[in-house]
């Protein structure tokens, strides 16, 4: 299911304000593409705290490469192909710091207790939640991406192939084997 964004129209004349200096434009990009650049990395990524700052680097990166950006090209793929070269940016960062510091990092507590509902219910629902995330990013790169951009952000085949330099056809074998390797964990 695809997910509604801005038109086309109106990022252009966000890049526009953005390129003339004004925060509104700045503004309007940040607001109608971060949630689906979020969702994406935090997939890719499956930690939130993680998810948060990969974020925040890739509209830091985009916002600088700005001059760059072809306006014949649908704004939220540029913006998550950025997002993509972050999150391997940081799994290269994270071997190279797991390398020398030969310890895990400390993971963020797992949440402060919701006043409302069952707890039990909660805590198996955010489980389930994690359980899925960390499936998700245990995927090979190349069975996760397609998976991510398709299944999660709504991005058609074609777009998901321009976004990942790659055939529609690949994505489409991609997202299959990633289907597959999912439910084999799930029965696992």
């Amino acid at each position: 299911m695809a997910r509604p964004g801005p038109s086309s129209a109106s990022d252009a004349d966000a890049v526009e304000a953005a390129l003339a200096g004004r925060q509104a434009g700045f503004a309007a990009l940040m607001e109608a593409h971060r949630s689906a650049v979020f969702r994406m990395v935090h997939g890719h990524l499956g930690n939130e705290a993680d998810a948060l700052d990969v974020t925040q680097e890739s509209f830091v990166a985009a916002f600088m490469a700005l001059r760059r950006y072809d306006p014949a090209r649908p704004f939220r793929a540029w913006i998550l192909r950025i997002a993509l070269n972050k999150c391997h940016d940081w799994a290269r960062r994270r071997k190279v710091r797991r390398f020398f510091a030969f310890a895990l990092p400390i993971e963020d507590a797992a949440g402060v207790a919701d006043a409302g509902g069952d707890p039990e219910q909660a805590l198996a629902s955010q489980r389930e939640v994690a359980h899925i995330h960390a499936a998700i990013a245990a995927l090979p790169d190349a069975l996760k991406e397609p998976l991510l951009l398709c299944a999660v952000e709504g991005l058609s085949q074609e777009e998901a192939a321009s976004v990942l330099g790659i055939s529609r056809k690949a994505v489409e074998t991609r997202i299959y084997r990633g289907r597959q390797k999912l439910s084999h964990l799930s029965e696992g």
